[in-house]
């Protein structure tokens, strides 16, 4: 028998990848994650917090009783109420599960993929730039226009720009996160209104990005329960990562009952595993703990901002989410020497001067426990 040399086969794999896969897909790169072992880790706006102990033994205990042999039942129909019930979802409104807000972003792309006639335009997704990476990605792996709207200097929307080009392109889907990310503030009121009711008049889906809900002074529920009508196109997304679950890997979507009941029928069958519900079920049943979690984040973060500001050489902005966002003054590549300096302190934040022109020298922080933010705080005094 011929051995087929490693040569031979690079080859014939290289070949088969030209021809298979996406010309677009080759020139991409898959996410990263940045290695954290052994760093205070403030990197991705996860909750700093574990359970209790006596929580953690009795959430083994729970998980050890689970069916794994058997696909998972109807008890992720429980989470679904129970998450509702968490929400106060509005009357008429109906409630998906994703595994991740990552999935229920590509569901929408997919279910919104409307074929068009030869030379027309294809259906777009719009959002504010610097914004969520998620948009964009799965509009290119949906085949899809993506068009971002840049925000104004001080990370505002750009109300104008934005009416513009929903009018111009008529979206099929417009996402505005609430809080954003990686800017972490809310939008004007009155600049959400004009653009959601901009969406209206193009007959495009609103996408009300809610992930950083837990740690927001607002969220737009109040706007849909008192204005229903003028928001029958609007859907509403969170996700159980912020809450204290990143590991669990949960998102849910709300919006009125025959939108998501269109949108659920692109959804894979068992996305929602017997871990991840049951986990889910068994926080929202203990909903108090991790609720004086995000009030001590939020304490920590007022902390975090005035000694932010108390620096040289540091501009933090306001946020309502559990990340502050920072920009280091001065000549050079200030943010990376930054955040080289933070990492050789053992402490691991995100750079994101490259991610947008807006985001120049900025990096983004992740509010920790109180000792993370002094470490981060000390590790900053040392370099500055």
């Amino acid at each position: 028998m011929t051995q087929v040399t490693d040569t031979t086969t690079d080859s014939a794999v290289q070949a088969l990848i030209q021809r298979r896969i996406r010309q677009d897909v080759q020139s991409m790169h898959a996410y990263a994650i940045q290695d954290s072992k052994g760093f205070v880790k403030l990197d991705a706006m996860e909750n700093p917090h574990r359970l209790p102990l006596e929580l953690q033994e009795a959430l083994g205990k729970r998980l050890g009783t689970l069916a794994f042999n058997r696909y998972p039942d109807g008890r992720v129909n429980d989470l679904r109420k129970a998450l509702a019930t968490f929400a106060d979802m509005p009357e008429g409104f109906d409630i998906m599960l994703g595994n991740g807000s990552d999935e229920l972003i590509s569901l929408l792309a997919m279910a919104c993929d409307v074929p068009v006639q030869p030379g027309a335009a294809k259906p777009a997704i719009l959002a504010p730039l610097p914004g969520f990476v998620m948009y964009a990605m799965s509009a290119a792996l949906q085949g899809l226009d993506f068009i971002g709207v840049p925000l104004t200097a001080d990370f505002a929307l750009d109300v104008t720009a934005m009416v513009h080009a929903i009018e111009t392109r008529q979206p099929a889907i417009i996402y505005l996160a609430y809080p954003n990310n990686p800017t972490a503030n809310l939008w004007d009121e009155a600049d959400m209104a004009r653009v959601v009711a901009a969406g209206a008049a193009a007959g495009s889906l609103v996408v009300i990005d809610e992930a950083y809900q837990p740690f927001s002074s607002r969220t737009y529920l109040d706007v849909i329960r008192a204005n229903p009508a003028q928001n029958a196109h609007v859907l509403l997304m969170r996700t159980m990562s912020k809450f204290g679950l990143a590991g669990v890997r949960l998102g849910y979507m709300m919006g009125p009952a025959a939108l998501i009941a269109q949108v659920d029928k692109v959804r894979p069958p068992y996305n929602i595993s017997v871990l991840n519900y049951e986990c889910a079920l068994f926080a929202l049943e203990h909903q108090e703990v991790f609720a004086a979690q995000a009030r001590e984040i939020c304490a920590q973060r007022a902390m975090l901002l005035e000694a932010l500001r108390a620096l040289p050489g540091v501009k933090a902005w306001d946020s309502d989410a559990n990340m502050v966002l920072v920009r280091i003054l001065g000549e050079g590549e200030r943010a990376q020497k930054v955040f080289d300096g933070l990492k050789a302190h053992g402490v691991l934040v995100k750079n994101v001067s490259k991610m947008h022109p807006l985001l120049a020298q900025c990096l983004r922080l992740t509010v920790g426990t109180a000792a993370e933010n002094a470490q981060l705080l000390k590790a900053l005094q040392e370099i500055l």
